[in-house]
């Protein structure tokens, strides 16, 4: 790390601990040349996932839009909050870890209707409805046959 005072390349690390937002770690450095004291902060760096919509539009992922997603298809179900939370926060570590720069939507929807399908079919319904866009009632109760299958 390059001194601020003096531009010299080398330090060294006299303290380090966690950031106060856990989310970052504080260094206390000194210069090796002229015993300058200064701070860094070291932060995982995120590279921005970009969601490719069915039109062809692309807009940076936005978690929120899974959990409100999630919210609307469990209203008036007894799933817990923290339950969708889980599931939104699954989804978004699987897509990260397939160190992917971009995603479909679709693959995001599958991802989240697999999970949804282990906490409460009906909500998995409700949200496979507005998802895949059902054109008519057979198509629905083709997804739930699907659903009955897998029940037995």
């Amino acid at each position: 790390m390059r001194c601020p005072n003096c531009k010299y390349e080398n330090s060294k690390v006299v303290d380090s601990r966690h950031a106060d937002d856990l989310t970052a770690i504080r260094r206390r450095r000194e210069c090796e040349s002229c015993g300058f004291r200064f701070t860094t902060f070291e932060r995982v760096e995120l590279t921005p996932l970009i969601v490719v919509k069915k039109d062809g539009a692309r807009q940076t992922f936005n978690r929120d839009k899974i959990l409100n997603g999630l919210v609307r298809s469990c209203e008036k179900r007894p799933v817990a909050y923290q339950k969708l939370e889980e599931i939104t926060n699954q989804v978004e570590k699987e897509l990260r870890s397939e160190g992917i720069t971009e995603v479909s939507s679709n693959d995001i929807g599958e991802k989240v209707m697999e999970h949804l399908m282990e906490v409460d079919q009906v909500s998995y319904v409700r949200f496979a409805s507005v998802y895949r866009e059902f054109k008519d009632v057979d198509q629905l109760l083709k997804s739930m046959q699907g659903i009955l299958k897998d029940r037995k």
